[in-house]
């Protein structure tokens, strides 16, 4: 069935150049998330470094918090709690990387309500996120 209500609009956060540059240049993201604790690439870049270290619970809190501070952003351009969050633009990707990597963290602690929903928001929000981060 198709849906014939019309879609709001994709929701675009606002680049931040200072702390893309900084991320890009540290060997460590834990000090880019202090100075720029805002930017959830810094979150979900510790969220990710901790589930390859085989730590969910440090990345499960990294992730929530890039989470959080995203969905703050993501309210303030516009969002209204559903719409298209795409993929294809970049300053997007940090919270929706911090969206998949919950849902991982949260199935690595035995939470898999909460990995589903996540998963499913990460659907929701732009299901080329979704393949690009489980392939």
């Amino acid at each position: 069935m198709q849906n014939l209500m019309p879609e709001p609009p994709a929701t675009l956060l606002p680049a931040d150049e200072a702390a893309d540059a900084a991320l890009a240049a540290a060997e460590d993201p834990t000090s880019v998330a202090a100075a720029h604790p805002t930017y959830s690439a810094a979150w979900a870049a510790l969220a990710q470094l901790a589930l390859t270290a085989g730590q969910p619970v440090p990345a499960y809190a990294f992730a929530r918090t890039g989470y959080h501070r995203g969905l703050d952003q993501l309210r303030r351009a516009g969002w209204k709690g559903h719409g298209p969050v795409p993929w294809s633009h970049e300053p997007n990707q940090g919270f929706l990387r911090c969206l998949h990597a919950l849902s991982v963290a949260a199935a690595e602690i035995g939470e898999a309500d909460e990995a589903a929903r996540c998963a499913q928001f990460l659907r929701d929000c732009d299901p080329s996120a979704f393949d690009a981060l489980n392939s």
